[in-house]
């Protein structure tokens, strides 16, 4: 994860000349995160895909996608049978999903042939015609905490609020269908609702904690995952916290505040730089961390199966290395991609199919992924290495 390019599952600003106009369409409900309307792209293909996707693929073929053949594409397959379990009830999909119920799973020959013989490549393309793009990662991290405040355990992660609106714009504007901005009523005006300071100094938040954990560093980057485990001191249970809104402040980079104060360079501006900045500069914590205005709310959620990741922007789990956040202007959410770049921080290759079921406040663009690594410290490892740039193909079933 790399904290100059990354964000989590967050909404846009509440712009407040905007949100006095639409009051009308305020509503109380916590959506799905939002995305930015879309932009106009100028890469021709066919006529038949969605318009905002159609300007940026471009029909290829197996063959050009390089690793291809050297993919055990089966590993994906549990990932492309959880999409399927959205996808099939769009008709577009519904062929792909009913037949994948006959498959072989495991057997490598039999998912290859699926794909090959029932889905065309598109490769992505960006709106000026080049090819590549931005490849960060991210991961489900490990914090402990503890249901009451006490010891180590001093920084809350909290619910959302109840004064927290989300204006959904679509009502009046179907232009900006997606788009929801967040706000909040002082006297018979909505303004934009508190900043990561306000809300951390004012109380705002007071009796909306859901856990206490033992690091307010990891807990910042807790927020920019957009959600995580917590091991809970005595009972030793563990619990997810899932997104569940955001205070409507777009996602600054604290990465990028250091290397503009000349604190450190671009190439140091990993989550681990980060960490060993904070450790050596106790006294600047939170200035660093208000940097960033944004500020996520979670909700709790049970560990079922530990082997599957949290839910994405399908509401579906995420599979450690074969899920990815897109910009679902481009990209349709649950497709297969397969993408072609490289291990962190390393020219090695790192080239597999894999399943667009996430979405995130950066991760904007055609050519554009956040790999998503697992669970646990080497997940975090690699996810806070990861900056490579990449190439995309999009599987789109035959018609």
């Amino acid at each position: 994860m790399s904290l100059i390019q990354k964000s989590t599952r967050t909404s846009l600003p509440a712009l407040a000349v905007i949100v006095a106009v639409c009051l009308a369409a305020c509503t109380t409900t916590r959506p799905l995160p939002p995305v930015t309307p879309p932009t106009t792209a100028t890469k021709p293909t066919t006529p038949t895909r969605p318009e905002t996707q159609a300007q940026t693929l471009q029909r290829s073929t197996f063959a050009a996608m390089p690793g291809w053949d050297r993919d055990e594409v089966r590993e994906a397959w549990p990932a492309f049978l959880t999409s399927c379990q959205t996808l099939i009830r769009r008709p577009e999909w519904k062929n792909a999903c009913t037949t994948a119920r006959q498959v072989n799973g495991n057997d490598e020959g039999a998912v290859r042939a699926f794909f090959e013989s029932g889905f065309t490549p598109y490769k992505v393309f960006n709106p000026d015609g080049s090819d590549t793009g931005l490849v960060t990662g991210y991961y489900e991290p490990l914090l402990r905490g503890s249901r009451k405040r006490g010891g180590p355990y001093q920084t809350p992660l909290y619910k959302a609020p109840d004064d927290l609106l989300t204006i959904d714009l679509a009502s009046l504007y179907p232009e900006l269908k997606n788009m929801r901005l967040r706000g909040r009523v002082v006297g018979n005006k909505v303004v934009p609702y508190f900043s990561r300071a306000e809300l951390l100094q004012s109380g705002a938040l007071n009796g909306k904690e859901l856990v206490w954990v033992d690091d307010p560093v990891e807990a910042f980057f807790l927020q920019v995952q957009g959600s995580g485990r917590v091991i809970l001191d005595g009972s030793q249970e563990t619990v997810r916290l899932a997104y569940a809104d955001q205070n409507g402040y777009p996602y600054k980079s604290i990465g990028r505040y250091l290397v503009d104060k000349g604190e450190m360079t671009l190439s140091q501006a990993s989550a681990q730089g980060i960490k060993a900045w904070v450790i050596a500069n106790p006294s600047r914590q939170n200035e660093l961390l208000n940097a960033n205005p944004s500020y996520i709310f979670f909700k709790e959620e049970k560990v079922g199966d530990p082997s599957k990741g949290p839910n994405g922007a399908m509401g579906l789990p995420l599979t450690g290395q074969r899920s990815i956040a897109v910009d679902r202007q481009h990209i349709p959410l649950g497709a297969p991609v397969f993408l072609a770049t490289t291990q962190p921080n390393s020219d090695a290759p790192l080239q597999r199919l894999v399943l667009a079921q996430d979405t995130g406040g950066a991760i904007r663009g055609a050519v554009r992924a956040d790999y998503f690594w697992g669970f646990g410290n080497e997940a975090g490892e690699k996810a806070g290495a990861m900056k490579q740039r990449g190439m995309m193909w999009v599987l789109l079933p035959n018609p």
